[in-house]
């Protein structure tokens, strides 16, 4: 609140106010108390500054903790407490605010927000501070860089903010206006009148916006028009406070009497049900702030200025033990903030002190709270110590402001002095670095300063930070970095991009709500267009490797362009599954198909590739293994789906792809390596057999660890040995006709497109063999580069560790450096006696051999390292599975608009931009390699990336049904006749029924509320779609049982209308057809351009698994719906609307597809096709308020008569 709506004498705050105090050092008074405190001459003395000793914290009752000194003497008008971090914030009258860490109130920063005003209110948000002022807003960094600063009229006088959600805020004040501000682009947004000036205080609940007028009125406000829906009158004189808490608002303030304003000793109560007041309650101090805080009951904390506070119920009897002092060292208490946990208060007082009571000894402001950037504590930096004619580097450089220093430089000096000077730590890299010889040498002087034009070698305002190992533990996470497209980084702003990348390494998991995924915020981590892949789905550990194929350019048009008759197709099931990713714009997708027919494969169970959910849950399965042997198995299964050479009619345009002219599969072109096996008996026989694979196994140097120890081995040569594998072995001689030892070798006469490399790092031997050989590369990388330095720049490595990369030199950092083993890009070539040379191939090489070489000379190649898929340890999950990727120029361009390469983290669905170094970079303690794709330069253009859509018309055609009992009499539909084929635009009515094949996990908490662990799984088993115009409107053309080889778990007959037995192909009389048939006839709706009508659409989506773009959906559920009211059901709707009484014992999707279409068409009669809304509007509250009545349920046959009779449905029909 403003400071001087409290107390107008306040303003006055001279030191002749405390000329009566004792000027006597109080003997308990904590040194810490006054740390960094500049002392106002003019001030109060800091002898009249008494602090109450510490006191033993009682558990669950609040005691005072700590005591602190903001600004002597200078009245604190805001506090707030971090919701981000362990941090207190306070503002000051004079403009200042300051920041405390933890509950010791250790200073972390302090600076100046307004020169002249006070601060009014103060909100934490993730990446900074929001200050208001009389008529400024600015948004400062929590070390005190401006982000932005807003300026607003100056006639304004602001005293109120609401953060409405992540990016729009609302600004009160005494003017007749609330301003709507984004703070994304900084711009005024709206502004809403309101009748009574004067917004002092503003809150916010899932119903409504509260406003408090300082005439002593609340108003509630319309979340999305602002409009007043209620309105309190609370005080007479002026509001002070109030409060909101489920259903309850309590309010203080000031009554009216002849001697003028008098605090009203009596809160005013409030029950949001009913919209009036309940029994005033009266309490024992003065009450000028109140706060609810709900712990084990609805409390309220009532505050006054002189320091009483009291507990509370605000239904009960307020009783005079339960008040507690607060011993504020001015006469006054200005500002009073709950934390987010409730365990702590913090009260600020007019001679500048914040006071922290809490109700443990080591409270948490917040429940999760970040961890906050400190400054390194105890590094030793140059400090100048004299000791007699001689000067050493010594001591931490930021002692004084660093919260984790707990000692004083001053006491260390006696014991300092006497050491000899060689014992002390001369940091070699405490110097200064010396100053540009251009700068030297172009500098003028003008008395003692010297001016010279910038030479422009390093980034302007900008400092390398020194990268040491030791201060990794200090390193702050905290911060996510933006979308890094179209701009080149420095090396600190890479060290932090890939630092950030381990914290969204660990397993995703979702928080399931009561409305299951549709309230969850999966942008919170996904801020890119590119869709991710949920994980909740049995068996989706192979997530990150569908997303390594999806962004292989060839594989995924030739994937798409493909289509067969085959029910379970791997290659068919992919292929809509890339459609689905293709049309996300950032939302994500789900393989539930895909993995229902990867579940029916028999080579998966057989390889052990199918999880149980047990052993899923339990984290059992050793991931790295499973990965790649999915690997192999998806590579070998999309080479065989891919051979298909009969195709239907209905599907020809897989026949016509531009991949596909021949029996031979383009994955075999793209991952087959042709090679000859070699066996050679020790008789002098030589058999050799042609072969192919496709893909690699990493095959290790043998022998011990301490026989490779500090050995190079660069990875080049530990690929050739896998390629060109050579081993004894037992095998079948013709000639000696008996199994003979024989040396095996193999020999490569065609490298693939694509090289896919299992790395099988499956024991402590091969993990300590990529540490062993990570450790080597970079004691050479770190010895390459710092003579390169020291040769062309004259620097010594100390200064190259310190300044990152000297000017004009691509040299990596330190960080980039560690842990790297595995080369970006190899060089292969063929030899003429089938021989293979392979080399790590870098920048550098292709600098000095040109970039065209590789092309030039025949059989010699250059692969890019396109994905790595990496097992992320944990011992208490199984850990989980993620890919970094590569993303090219084409994704980048059609899904933003610009043409970049970036590396991306793909982990489920989140979705991280990284540095490209992480991709490379393999801690075996916790990163483990798994899998790697390169792909030969310039890969795409040797393909045609046209994706032709291999569905056409013809899957709508009449189609025979599986069951062997279903007959004409039984068919509920009429197919579609070529003279009816939809076009672009037309409507269609659809409704989906399903069946659940897993229960819902959940667990109830504590408190009694159920936490759900598990969603049920459901799978589809109806789908009706309506005619929406022509001669035949409301009679279905698609009315599809879809067969199951699943276990049912329920039928849902109830709402589903779908019995046992209906979905079996013995015994069904229904028309029953496969799950692929009616997804294709869906696809070829969604491609044509159809608006489907429907109610609920959204889940019916979700379960088919298909992705809709939005404008070809018009759902009732949101067209018959008011903002932040419930969802109201399809049968009350037609009812209300159409007198119709549908779904009585269960439910038809026939008949819901057809009142879905006839809803739609009474909407654009009652909204004259959207172009009146007010008077819809008017509609959808009549509809409300009736349902409200109703309990929401249709009245039987024999009892309320229909709506249309009633009086409320003539008004109805009058709009």
């Amino acid at each position: 609140m403003n400071f001087e709506g409290l107390d107008p004498g306040l303003a006055e705050y001279a030191p002749a106010m405390h000329s009566a105090l004792d000027p006597v050092l109080d003997a308990h008074l904590n040194p810490s108390l006054l740390q960094n405190v500049e002392l106002d001459p003019e001030g109060v003395a800091l002898e009249a500054l008494p602090v109450q000793e510490s006191v033993h914290i009682m558990e669950g009752v609040y005691s005072e903790l700590h005591s602190v000194v903001a600004e002597v003497g200078v009245p604190v008008t805001v506090s707030h407490f971090d919701l981000h971090e362990e941090m207190l914030w306070v503002g000051s009258h004079g403009g200042h605010a300051t920041s405390f860490f933890g509950p010791t109130l250790e200073r972390y920063s302090s600076f100046q927000v307004n020169s002249s005003d006070d601060i009014r209110q103060i909100q934490s948000l993730e990446n900074g501070i929001l200050f208001l002022t009389k008529n400024n807003l600015k948004y400062m960094a929590r070390g005190g860089l401006i982000i932005f600063d807003y300026l607003l009229d100056e006639s304004e006088d602001m005293q109120s903010l609401l953060l409405t959600d992540s990016s729009m805020l609302l600004v009160g004040g005494l003017q007749n206006h609330i301003l709507e501000i984004d703070l994304n682009t900084v711009q005024e947004t709206q502004k809403y009148a309101v009748e009574t000036p004067g917004v002092a205080i503003m809150r916010q609940t899932n119903r409504f916006f509260f406003c408090g007028h300082t005439s002593g009125k609340i108003s509630l406000r319309d979340l999305r028009t602002f409009k007043v829906e209620h309105e309190f009158d609370a005080f007479s004189g002026s509001l002070s406070d109030f409060d909101v808490h489920g259903n309850l608002l309590a309010s203080c303030g000031f009554s009216s009497r002849l001697t003028g304003l008098a605090c009203d000793r009596f809160l005013k109560v409030y029950d949001l049900r009913m919209m009036r007041a309940i029994t005033p309650l009266q309490v024992h101090v003065d009450p000028a702030f109140l706060r609810f805080i709900p712990t084990y009951t609805s409390r309220l904390a009532i505050i006054s200025q002189s320091g009483q506070c009291q507990f509370c119920e605000p239904t009960g009897l307020a009783n005079p033990a339960d008040i507690f002092h607060v011993n504020p060292v001015g006469p006054l208490l200005m500002t009073f903030d709950v934390s987010a946990s409730k365990q702590a208060l913090a009260f600020g007082d007019s001679e500048g002190c914040v006071h922290l009571w809490t109700d443990s000894p080591e409270p948490s402001f917040n429940p999760y709270s970040r961890e906050t950037d400190l400054l390194c504590p105890v590094l030793w930096t140059h400090c100048l110590l004299w000791t007699g004619a001689r000067t050493c580097c010594l001591f931490p450089s930021s002692l004084s402001r660093s919260p984790r220093t707990r000692f004083s430089l001053i006491g260390l000096l006696p014991t300092l002095l006497r050491l000899p000077v060689s014992s002390l730590y001369l940091a070699p890299w405490g110097r200064a670095p010396p100053v540009d010889a251009e700068i030297l040498r172009t500098m003028k002087k003008v008395g003692f300063i010297g001016y010279a034009p910038n030479p422009r070698t390093r980034l302007r305002n900008q400092i390398p930070y020194r990268l040491k190992e030791s201060d990794s533990e200090f390193d702050s996470f905290s911060q996510v970095p933006e979308s890094p497209i179209g701009g080149k980084r420095s090396h600190i702003s890479t060290w932090s991009l890939r630092n950030t990348a381990r914290l969204f390494l660990p397993q995703v998991t979702i928080k399931y709500s009561k409305l299951g995924l549709e309230d969850f915020d999966f942008k919170h981590y996904n801020k890119t267009l590119f869709a991710g892949l949920e994980p909740h789905i049995p068996n989706a550990y192979c997530n990150c490797m569908i997303q390594v194929l999806y962004f292989l350019e060839p594989v995924r048009c030739l994937i798409q362009n493909h289509l067969c008759q085959k029910e379970f197709c791997l290659a068919c099931e992919l292929g809509f599954l890339f459609h689905m990713l293709d049309l996300s714009r950032g939302d994500p997708c789900q393989g539930s198909n895909f993995l229902r027919a990867f579940r029916t494969i028999p080579e998966a169970s057989a390889l052990g590739l199918i999880l149980a959910d047990s052993d899923e849950a339990s984290g059992k399965g050793n991931l790295a293994r499973l990965i790649q042997r999915w690997n192999r198995f998806i590579l070998t299964q999309l080479h065989q789906d891919m051979q298909e050479l009969e195709v239907p009619q209905a599907y020809r345009g897989a026949a016509s792809s531009s991949f596909c002219s021949s029996g031979d599969s383009v994955i075999g072109q793209l991952f087959s390596c042709e090679m000859e096996n070699c066996s050679l008996c020790r008789c002098g026989s030589e058999t050799v057999r042609a072969s192919s694979t496709l893909l690699f196994t990493l095959s290790y140097p043998e022998g011990s660890n301490s026989d490779k120890a500090g050995k190079n081995c660069d990875f080049a040569q530990v690929l050739k040995r896998s390629i060109c594998l050579e081993q004894n072995t037992q095998a079948w001689c013709d000639n000696c006709e008996k199994y003979q030892p024989t040396i095996q070798t193999r020999n490569i006469r065609h490298l693939p497109d694509i090289l896919v490399i299992n790395c099988e790092v499956n024991s402590l031997k091969e993990a300590d063999f990529w540490r062993t050989q990570a450790e080597v590369a970079f004691k050479m990388a770190i010895k390459k580069h710092s003579g390169e330095i020291s040769k062309n720049k004259e620097l010594a490595l100390a200064d190259w560790k310190e300044l990152g990369s000297p000017e004009g030199m691509l040299c990596p950092s330190i960080e980039e450096l560690k842990n790297v083993w595995l080369p970006f890009s190899i060089r292969m070539k063929l030899t003429k006696n089938k021989g293979l040379d392979v080399c790590n191939w870098t920048d550098g090489d292709e600098m000095q051999w040109g970039p065209a070489r590789a092309e030039e000379e025949h059989g010699v190649y250059v692969y890019d390292l396109m994905a790595t898929v990496v097992h992320i340890l944990d011992s208490r999950t199984g850990g989980s599975l993620v890919a970094h990727i590569k993303v090219g120029e084409t994704y980048h361009q059609r899904k933003e608009g610009v043409t970049h390469q970036q590396w991306y983290l793909f982990n489920d669905f989140l979705i991280e931009p990284i540095d490209k170094h992480e991709a490379v970079q393999f801690d075996m303690n916790w990163k483990v390699p798994a899998i790697l794709y390169y792909t030969k330069r310039n890969l795409n253009s040797k393909y045609n990336l046209n994706i032709k859509n291999p569905i056409e018309a013809s899957v709508l055609m009449a189609e025979a049904s599986l069951a062997r009992k279903q007959r004409k009499t039984h068919t509920t539909f009429i197919p579609l006749m070529l003279n009816e084929m939809p076009q672009v635009g037309d409507l269609v009515g659809l409704d989906a029924e399903f069946v659940t094949l897993n229960e819902e996990e959940a667990e109830l908490r504590s408190d009694g509320t159920k936490s759900t662990i598990k969603p049920s799984q459901m799978s589809v088993a109806r789908i009706t779609c309506v005619r929406g115009q022509g001669p035949n409107e409301g009679i279905p053309f698609i009315d599809d049982y879809i067969s199951t080889q699943e276990q049912v778990v329920d039928y849902l007959t109830q709402y589903s209308g779908i019995k046992p037995g209906d979905l079996d192909a013995k015994i069904s009389s229904k028309h029953l057809t496969t799950l692929k048939s009616t997804y294709l006839k869906l696809r070829f709706l969604i491609d044509i351009g159809v608006k489907f009508v429907g109610h609920g659409l959204q889940k019916d989506f979700r379960v088919i698994n298909l992705m809709v773009p939005k404008d070809q959906v018009l759902d009732t559920v949101y067209l018959f719906h008011m903002p932040r009211k419930r969802m109201i059901s399809l049968r009350f709707l037609a009812w209300y609307f159409l007198d119709l009484k549908i779904q009585g014992e269960t439910h038809d999707s026939i008949e819901d597809a057809r009142t879905a279409l006839q809803l739609y068409q009474k909407y654009l009669e009652l909204s004259k096709n959207g172009t009146e809304p007010e008077s819809f509007h008017k509609v959808l509250k009549s509809l409300y308020e009736k349902g409200r009545k109703m309990d929401w349920k249709v009245p039987e046959p024999e009892g309320q008569t229909s709506p249309k009779n009633a009086a409320v449905f003539s008004s109805v029909l009058a709009l």
